[in-house]
């Protein structure tokens, strides 16, 4: 019988009379364990613990809050390849790229102990004389964080680091796609010298557990990750009880790759891009829009490197590519590849479910051609290991075809020119703009977040995070007449 692994509530880990099996995408036949599902009554027991756990912990000392952070971070990634192995084993990333996120999660938690240390304020002269101006920042309160299964270390973490970081509450819930690594990190902020109950496990399904978290009068802040209609549905609750939102999204990435590009960089960039972790990426490069002078090329070598990818076990050194997450996702992803050739784009490779020596959720990485840009494979979010190339015959079509999207989180180009690059950075509309580097793939000290449909709320990461998890104080200050 499989380990059954507990939520932590009000800072006592305690199970329920209802779990769910997680098993390995990539070995059907192997079961990683039963996680409980939280009830709505423990639920209200850990957010009335962490009201004043949140007050205990504002008033840490800076050096005290910096070691507790420090620990979280430097555990991490001393643990990066048993936690990678257990990450990639539940998610199916490969496992480099599993130890690679937990390292990164380490990173975030280091990152954000020294941003313990610059919470510096402003000062200012009033317009009256004898008035002096104090303006800080100071914590939100209790934050809750609704993380996704694709980064389940990494993107709870860069929400995590920060709300702690500057003074909050922390209620997770992270999806119950990925309840393994949820766990491992808890168990590691739980250990620290933190107050009873200022961080919450709370694993169960949207539809209940979160939906009743983000409808609690009792949160101050919702942080969320995941798809455009499940933050519609968070904002339009939150708002209710006025409840600070930050919310990040789908998007459709275009990386433009221009006739002066190097085309092999670029093929590497391609591919890279649009099928690093299966294509389960908010910042994948499914739209190729290429320069119609260096487009059979750039196709014939694209397709050589679609085929050439290794796909298997995740945890199998020489695998590339790994498997799906859920039956239901490699389901959606095939749809998709239907409608594609019913809209008329032809399928070059791949988009065909593979069996490997293991029972998984096994996909070959697709290339469309002949597509355009209204096409729904290119309007829509696939979430899948599907790229789609669209042929452009300039610079201005190029970024035109970039911008005409409701989406708006990543885009590239790929060029020699200064000119070209720096117009594109200037105009393409989105939150991030990548020159000669895949879209994919972003720093931990700098903002993230996009426009349009990908994101709504303050930014996310580096020093930008301070806007969401922090509330503004403005103190007027007067001494008195002088003596």
């Amino acid at each position: 019988m499989p380990d059954v692994n507990l939520n932590l509530i009000a800072g006592e880990w305690v199970g329920s009379n209802k779990q769910i099996e997680n098993r390995n995408p990539s070995d059907l036949d192997d079961v990683i364990g039963l996680y409980s599902q939280a009830t709505v009554e423990q639920l209200e027991t850990t957010l009335d613990r962490a009201k004043v756990a949140q007050l205990e912990w504002a008033a840490y000392g800076l050096e005290r809050k910096y070691q507790v952070l420090m620990n979280i971070g430097n555990e991490l990634m001393a643990r990066a390849e048993e936690l990678g192995t257990l990450l990639s084993r539940e998610e199916g990333k490969p496992f480099a790229e599993g130890k690679g996120e937990v390292y990164r999660a380490g990173q975030f938690f280091t990152y954000y102990a020294a941003e313990t240390l610059r919470q510096i304020g402003d000062t200012a002269d009033s317009v009256r004389a004898g008035v002096e101006i104090d303006v800080r920042r100071e914590p939100i309160g209790v934050v809750a964080i609704i993380s996704p299964w694709n980064f389940p270390t990494a993107t709870a973490s860069w929400k995590i680091a920060p709300a702690l970081a500057f003074g909050n509450a922390v209620v997770w819930k992270p999806a119950n796609l990925t309840p393994a690594s949820a766990v491992a990190l808890s168990q590691i902020i739980d250990k620290q010298d933190i107050p009873k109950g200022l961080f919450s496990l709370v694993m169960g399904a949207g539809n209940s557990v979160g939906q009743e978290l983000i409808q609690s009068p009792k949160i101050n802040a919702i942080s969320f990750t995941g798809s455009v209609p499940v933050g519609k549905g968070i904002a339009a609750t939150a708002i209710q009880n006025f409840t600070k939102v930050q919310l990040e999204m789908g998007s459709k990435n275009g990386l433009v790759v221009m006739n002066d590009a190097d085309i092999d960089l670029s093929v590497a960039h391609a591919v890279g891009g649009a099928f690093g972790g299966s294509g389960q990426k908010c910042t994948a490069s499914s739209r190729l829009i290429v320069h119609s002078s260096i487009h059979d090329e750039f196709v014939e070598k694209l397709v050589a490197a679609t085929n050439s990818m290794k796909v298997g076990h995740a945890l199998e050194p020489e695998t590339q590519l790994g498997p799906v997450v859920s039956e239901q996702q490699l389901q959606e992803n095939l749809a998709y590849v239907e409608t594609g050739k019913s809209e008329g784009a032809e399928l070059a490779c791949g988009g065909q479910r593979l069996e490997r020596k293991t029972k998984g959720f096994f996909m070959s990485p697709g290339v469309f051609l002949q597509t355009n840009n209204t096409m729904r494979i290119n309007r829509e979010e696939m979430f899948a290991p599907l790229a789609a190339v669209i042929k452009v015959d300039g610079y201005e079509e190029a970024l035109s075809t970039v911008n005409d999207t409701r989406f708006g989180l990543t885009s590239g180009i790929m060029t020699k020119s200064l000119a070209r690059a720096n117009h594109f950075r200037r105009h393409a509309k989105t939150g991030c703009v990548m020159v000669n580097l895949p879209t994919a793939g972003t720093d931990y000290h700098v903002p993230f977040g996009g426009r349009g449909d990908s994101s709504y709320g303050p930014r996310e990461q580096g020093s930008y995070a301070a806007e969401f998890y922090t509330t503004v104080k403005t103190v007027y200050m007067s001494s008195g007449e002088p003596q």
